[in-house]
């Protein structure tokens, strides 16, 4: 069983992401966003030559490997009609190099941000993720989609459809996303997502499990992250159903208590984040062996 951990989730430097995962002992990272000395944060796919030159040989001389790309293809803050698709396309012509370097094999992808009331999937969608899916496909590299605040993540019925429509596309499962995001599916005013309904519907189809976990505040009308197990996404359940049909992928830790990749007035500092990453990854290296051999 691998366990990993989202990159930024671990710090903003990359010397702070190495820390935390040496603190840990895991030797696979999920990378996203990064800051090499010298350069400004910005994706791994996206940073200059030499800051990608710099961050993989760091890497790779503290034993670390790369086992999946987080990159920002079709993401949560893209809509369908804004970027137009030919900047899409140059992210994935960036990417493949790199994550053939690299010796990554996955990469999480995502189908764009859907409009305020929509409830369906446009095909035009359908048409980006399956030449997106072919491109990687096409390297010998597998595309996996995470239910978030995107098309394939508007419900369970909304995620089998993506995967019906895009052949040789597999899911990356996030417990935690169902808290906080409306089920499409149903009559409106749409109700908030169930974690478990989710899981049953794509676990067939999972290669990639993140770990983050919530509860809903309704005071707030947002979510409250918690620590594995301890919030509303049913993360012991759903681990204990994949390891009990052979669940054999990595588990990806994405805490998001002390700092949220999406939100901007979420800041800390690199220690605050670190010693959160560590404790959280402890705690799930606990759950994890506990539930394996229960």
């Amino acid at each position: 069983m691998i366990l990993t951990g989202i990159s930024d989730e671990a710090g903003n430097t990359l010397d702070g992401q190495v820390a935390a995962l040496q603190e840990l002992g895991w030797r696979h990272v999920e990378m996203r966003g990064v800051e090499v000395p010298g350069y400004p944060k910005a994706n791994f796919h996206e940073i200059p030559d030499a800051a990608f030159d710099i961050a993989l040989g760091r890497l790779q001389a503290a034993g670390i490997q790369v086992y999946c790309f987080g990159s920002t293809i079709m993401n949560w803050a893209k809509r369908i009609d804004d970027p137009p698709f030919d900047v899409t396309l140059a992210e994935v012509r960036r990417c493949i190099p790199r994550m053939q370097k690299a010796g990554a094999r996955f990469v999480r992808i995502m189908s764009y941000k859907p409009r305020d009331g929509e409830a369906d999937i446009p095909k035009e969608v359908f048409h980006r993720v399956r030449e997106v899916v072919r491109m990687f496909a096409d390297a010998g590299l597998q595309p996996v989609h995470e239910n978030c605040m995107n098309y394939g993540g508007m419900s369970p019925r909304h995620a089998l459809q993506l995967l019906q429509e895009v052949p040789g596309l597999r899911w990356a499962f996030d417990p935690a996303n169902p808290i906080f995001n409306p089920d499409r599916s149903r009559p409106a005013p749409w109700p908030r997502q169930d974690p478990w309904e989710f899981w049953t519907a794509v676990r067939d189809v999972t290669s990639h499990i993140h770990v983050k976990d919530a509860s809903w505040n309704q005071a707030r009308n947002d979510a409250d992250y918690r620590w594995p197990g301890e919030g509303e996404g049913r993360v012991r359940d759903i681990l204990r159903d994949a390891f009990a049909r052979g669940y054999d992928g990595a588990i990806s830790i994405e805490p998001h208590m002390v700092v949220v990749f999406h939100d901007a007035e979420s800041k800390s500092n690199d220690e605050a984040i670190r010693q959160n990453f560590v404790e959280y990854g402890r705690r799930l290296d606990r759950m994890v062996r506990e539930l394996r051999s229960a």
